[in-house]
């Protein structure tokens, strides 16, 4: 399974970008100040970007942020969410927040 390291090399050399042409090139886009050296070291290995940064290679090779950061995303989100119809009332949901909190409490 490609690191991310190897995820961001990859992506740049598919647009057969210098490091120097990539770091431009996010300056020009985005206004960002990614050095060269900085994209070196995520490419080695050495550091990994700040999320804002990673935010924006993500949008520039137009791949999610979860995909090049290796996140796998939560399933307990959607369970219940998933299953209330769009017409419930705030008194319906106040009812299910309560046996929510009721299912839980029986297990502690």
């Amino acid at each position: 399974m490609p690191t991310f390291s190897d995820k961001i090399k990859q992506l740049r050399m598919s647009k057969k970008m210098s490091l120097e042409q990539l770091a431009t090139e996010f300056s020009r886009i985005y206004g960002s100040k990614i050095s060269k050296s900085s994209i070196s070291r995520w490419e080695n290995g050495q550091a990994k970007p700040d999320i804002d940064d990673a935010n924006i290679y993500a949008n520039y090779f137009n791949v999610s942020l979860d995909w090049l950061m290796d996140r796998k995303p939560t399933e307990k989100i959607e369970t219940i969410a998933a299953h209330i119809d769009e017409d419930v009332t705030e008194e319906e949901m106040e009812d299910i927040k309560k046996y929510i909190e009721f299912i839980k409490s029986q297990r502690k």
